[in-house]
């Protein structure tokens, strides 16, 4: 029974370990992250107030994508630069 047991045991072990290296790389920035900005607005008339709206939701826009993706990019980079740190 004691020679089973120890059988049992080293063959539980074994399959643990591989002879093989494994090699993991950086995960690829996930699909929802590499969504672009949304498009800008055009103009909807010729009176002034009706442009300045435009102009400042354009700006809104672009400055909010801009800076969340800027945000995003720089976190990704410094976490890939912490993993091959880490690999190494």
């Amino acid at each position: 029974m004691n020679k089973y047991l120890a059988s049992l045991l080293l063959i539980l072990l074994s399959g643990c370990s591989t002879v093989v290296p494994v090699t993991v790389k950086f995960p690829d920035a996930p699909d929802e992250m590499k969504v672009k900005c949304p498009s800008l607005k055009t103009m909807d008339g010729s009176k002034l107030s009706e442009i300045s709206k435009t102009i400042t939701q354009n700006y809104t826009t672009y400055y909010e994508c801009a800076v969340r993706n800027d945000a995003w990019i720089e976190w990704y980079e410094t976490q890939k630069k912490i993993y091959e740190k880490l690999k190494k």
